[in-house]
């Protein structure tokens, strides 16, 4: 099934993981009230100005949060992807895994410390920091 909406996401996960997207979603809202939140590429993404942010999709054996300049972030718990990028997510297999002052803290960097993902095509792959 393709999910067109956050809601229809959040409800064709099983009980398990719609109970972690249903913890981190308004925790997210609430974090960036000024974001646009839709699907994009199948998973729920919040942007600022047109550049993704934060966002969670469904894995074979979890939910992933992952903050795309997360690996700058200086967070332990932040696993950083491999590649060129500037990711880095966590893994939930239960909502209780959630540290919601850890969530939030994310959250705020998520704000100040962000790579121009929005025109890494016009680049040619290469990334800038936003000021």
């Amino acid at each position: 099934m393709i999910t067109t909406t956050i809601r229809e996401f959040h409800h064709a996960q099983t009980p398990e993981y719609k109970a972690i997207c249903d913890v981190l979603r308004p925790v997210i809202d609430e974090s960036l009230p000024n974001a646009e939140s839709k699907i994009w590429h199948r998973h729920p993404v919040w942007f600022l100005d047109g550049n993704p942010i934060v966002g969670y999709a469904k894995l074979k054996s979890c939910i992933r949060l992952m903050f795309w300049s997360g690996a700058d972030f200086g967070e332990a718990d932040l696993k950083p992807g491999t590649g060129k990028f500037k990711d880095a997510s966590i893994r939930y297999t239960d909502a209780t895994e959630i540290d919601l002052d850890a969530l939030k803290r994310w959250l705020a960097k998520a704000q100040d410390i962000q790579w121009d993902y929005k025109n890494i095509y016009k680049r040619k792959g290469r990334l800038e920091r936003l000021a």
